[in-house]
C-alpha cells in the first residue's frame, strides 16, 4: 500500500475538503508540516505571515468573507500562543476554523523541553474542539475530525500535532468525510407563531425591525417587510451591509457608533421585530414595555437580550415570507414618518461637509474622506475594517451596494484585525479589489503585515486615518466616565515612511484631493499602497449625548442644521415621554462637554509620548 508522511496526510486532508492554502510561520517544532507544505506546493499555497497572531486572524476573516473554512497553523510554544487572539474572534463571532498547532516530539513532552508546554488545557476554552494526536495513523483522521466539528459547531477546531508523527509514515488510505458538508436546512416556523406574530402587527402603533447578521441571505424579504408593513429598520453592526445603505426605511446602526436617527427611533416602539440578531450591546436598547417577535434559528437566543412574546424558531428568509403572505399592509405610523425624516436630515447634514474641510490643525474631516472612498470604491470591493472610531466612521459614512463585502472583528472587537484580514482578503478574491481601513491606534498592532501584503503582491489599499489617539476609548472617557483623557495619546509617526520600509509605495494626504489622488494611483497598480490620511482630532458625533438643545454641545459638533427627536415627533404627532428626544445615558452631559471641549480639539501640552495601554 503507498506510504504518506503524516504531516503530508494532513494537509492532504484539508486539499480535499477544498481549501487550498493556511496561514501561518515557521517554527523548530513544525519541520515536518513546513516540508510537507514544501512536497505539495502544486497543491497548497501557503501564505507566510510575519506574526502568527495575523495567521489567526485572516483564517478567522476567511470564514466571514467566503463562508469557507480557512486553517492557520503555529509552532509549539510562543507560536501556539500568539494563535490566541485570532481563535477567539472566531469563537465569540462563530466562525469555523482550524488551527494546526506544533507539540515537540512525543519522547520530549512532559519533561519540562524547550518552548513545550502542556497545549490541550491552555486551549480547551476557546476551541469547539481539541486533541493532540496519540499515534501518527490518527491524524488524517483527526484533520477530517477538526474540519467537521468546525463547520458543525461554528468555531476554532484545534490539532496539536507531535513533531516526530509529522514526519513519520503512515498508509494513505484515509477517506475523508468533506463529501458529507450539506448547506444548512434550517426550519421553516410554524402556523401558530406565524398567526401570533401577524395579529401583534396590527395591533401596533409604532413598530420597527431590528436585524443582525442572522438575516444575512434575507436582504429581498427584510425591504418586502419593511415596505408592506411600514418599519423602519434598524441593525447590528454586523449587520451593515445586508440591506443596502440606499434603502431609505433602513436607518443603520444602533449604538455608540452608529447614526442619530437609529438611537431616537429604538427608544420610541411599541414592538420590534427582531431578526436573526445577538447584539450584547441591544440589552440596553427598546422601551422594557415593547412586545417583541424574534426570528432566530438558535433557541438559546431567543429571550437572551429582551423578553419576548412570539419566538420564532425558524430560517429569517422563511419566517419573514410567512409573515409577509400572512399579515395585513399598514399605513405609515407617526414613528415611521418621523425615522424617515430624522434620516433625511441627517444624511443631508453629513454630505454638506462633503467638500467642507473645517480644517483642524491641517487635517481632513471624516466625511471628505469617505466621499473619495464611496466613489472610487468598485462595486465589488471587499472592505477590512479595524477596529476603534474606524467602525464609527464606516457605519455612518460608507454606503454599502449590496453586492461588496466587509468584515471586522464582531464581538471580539480586537484592535489590529484589518491587516490579517486583508491578507485573507486578497488571498481569497484575487480579482478584486481590497481596501484595508484602520486607525494609528489599530494598525500600529498588526503594521508588520505589510511585509506580507508586498512579499505577494496583494493588490490591497491600506488607508489609515492618523488622529494621534485611540479616539474609541477617548470618546469613552470623555462620553460615559467622564475623565480626564488618561493613556489615549498616539505619537504622531510618519506611516508613509514605515510603508516605504516595508516595499509598499505610499502616500501622505491632508485633504480630499490629495487623497483622491493617492487613490486613483494606487487603482493604476498591481499590487499594495498605502495612505496615511492626517485625520480631524476633533471626535465624530456623539450619540452617547446626542443634547441638540444645549448650544455648547451643538456648537462643538457643527450642528445647527439637526433637530432633536421631539421636532419629528411633533411634526408628525408621535407621543413621546421626553421632550428632547435624547438617546444619551450620561449621568452628567454638561460635565462630559466640559471635559470634551478641554480635551478633543488638540493634544494635551504635556501630553505623554506613549502608547495606551486602555483595553481593547
Amino acid at each position: 500500500m503507498a506510504k504518506i508522511k503524516g504531516a503530508n496526510a494532513v494537509l492532504d486532508v484539508m486539499n480535499k475538503w477544498g481549501i487550498d492554502h493556511l496561514y501561518g510561520l515557521p517554527g523548530g517544532s513544525f519541520d515536518s508540516t513546513m516540508n510537507a507544505i514544501y512536497e505539495m506546493q502544486d497543491t497548497v499555497k501557503y501564505i507566510e505571515v510575519r506574526h502568527e497572531e495575523a495567521a489567526a486572524l485572516a483564517a478567522s476573516a476567511e470564514y466571514k468573507l467566503t463562508g469557507k473554512l480557512g486553517v492557520c497553523m503555529g509552532s509549539a510554544g510562543p507560536g501556539a500562543v500568539h494563535l490566541m487572539n485570532g481563535l477567539y474572534d472566531a469563537k465569540y463571532d462563530k466562525t469555523p476554523m482550524v488551527a494546526l498547532i506544533a507539540n515537540v516530539p512525543t519522547p520530549r513532552q512532559d519533561i519540562n523541553f524547550f518552548q513545550a508546554f502542556d497545549e490541550m488545557p491552555w486551549f480547551r476554552d476557546v476551541a469547539v474542539w481539541v486533541h493532540q494526536a496519540k499515534t501518527k495513523e490518527a491524524l488524517p483522521v483527526l484533520m477530517d475530525t477538526a474540519i467537521r466539528t468546525a463547520y458543525a459547531k461554528k468555531g476554532p477546531a484545534i490539532l496539536i500535532i507531535p513533531k516526530d508523527f509529522g514526519w513519520q509514515e503512515i498508509d494513505d488510505n484515509y477517506r475523508v468525510s468533506a463529501n458529507n458538508l450539506s448547506a444548512d436546512n434550517y426550519a421553516a416556523p410554524t402556523k401558530e407563531s406565524v398567526e401570533a406574530a401577524a395579529a401583534l402587527i396590527k395591533e401596533a402603533k409604532n413598530p420597527v425591525v431590528y436585524f443582525g447578521l442572522g438575516a444575512s441571505g434575507a436582504a429581498e424579504e427584510l425591504k418586502e417587510f419593511s415596505d408592506k408593513f411600514k418599519m423602519p429598520m434598524m441593525s447590528s453592526y454586523l449587520g451593515k451591509g445586508i440591506v443596502e445603505d440606499s434603502f431609505k426605511p433602513y436607518l443603520g446602526t444602533i449604538g455608540r457608533i452608529g447614526a442619530k436617527a437609529p438611537n431616537e427611533v429604538q427608544g420610541h416602539t411599541d414592538l420590534v421585530v427582531w431578526v436573526g440578531n445577538n447584539s450584547p450591546f441591544s440589552v440596553l436598547w427598546f422601551p422594557k414595555n415593547a412586545k417583541v417577535i424574534q426570528i432566530d434559528v438558535d433557541p438559546e437566543k431567543l429571550g437572551k437580550r429582551h423578553s419576548v412574546d412570539v419566538a420564532m424558531k425558524a430560517d429569517a428568509k422563511k419566517a419573514l415570507r410567512a409573515l409577509i403572505d400572512a399579515g395585513e399592509a399598514r399605513e405609515e405610523s407617526p414613528l415611521y414618518k418621523a425615522a424617515l425624516a430624522d434620516r433625511e436630515e441627517w444624511d443631508a447634514w453629513l454630505a454638506s461637509f462633503a467638500d467642507d474641510h473645517l480644517k483642524d490643525e491641517g487635517r481632513v474631516r471624516q466625511e471628505p474622506i469617505w466621499d473619495v472612498i464611496n466613489k472610487e470604491a468598485a462595486d465589488d470591493v471587499v472592505f477590512s475594517i479595524d477596529v476603534g472610531n474606524v467602525n464609527m466612521d464606516h457605519v455612518r459614512l460608507l454606503n454599502m451596494n449590496g453586492k461588496q463585502r466587509w468584515t471586522t472583528s464582531g464581538l471580539y472587537a480586537t484592535m489590529g484585525y484589518g491587516s490579517p484580514a486583508a491578507l485573507a482578503a486578497a488571498t481569497a478574491y484575487p480579482g478584486r479589489e481590497v481596501w484595508h481601513l484602520a486607525g494609528d491606534g489599530g494598525f500600529a498592532m498588526m503594521s508588520e503585515e505589510l511585509l506580507t501584503m508586498a512579499r505577494y503582491n496583494m493588490h490591497v489599499l491600506t488607508v489609515v486615518f492618523t488622529n494621534e489617539t485611540l479616539g474609541y476609548i477617548e470618546a469613552e472617557q470623555r462620553d460615559e466616565s467622564n475623565q480626564p483623557l488618561s493613556g489615549v495619546i498616539l505619537p504622531d509617526n510618519d506611516w508613509a515612511k514605515v510603508a516605504e520600509g516595508m516595499n509598499v509605495k505610499a502616500f501622505t494626504v491632508h485633504d480630499k484631493a490629495e487623497f483622491e489622488a493617492a487613490v486613483k494611483e494606487w487603482k493604476k497598480m498591481d499590487g499594495p499602497a498605502f495612505i496615511d490620511v492626517k485625520y480631524t482630532k476633533h471626535m465624530a458625533y456623539s450619540t452617547e449625548l446626542n443634547t441638540l438643545d444645549d448650544p455648547e454641545f451643538v456648537k462643538y459638533y457643527h450642528a445647527e442644521a439637526l433637530h432633536p427627536f421631539s421636532y419629528f415627533a411633533d411634526k408628525f404627532g408621535l407621543e413621546i415621554d421626553a421632550a428632547s428626544g435624547a438617546s444619551g445615558h450620561s449621568e452628567d452631559k454638561e460635565e462630559a462637554l466640559k471635559v470634551q471641549a478641554v480635551s478633543s480639539a488638540s493634544k494635551p501640552e504635556n501630553a505623554p509620548d506613549t502608547t495606551s495601554g486602555a483595553s481593547h
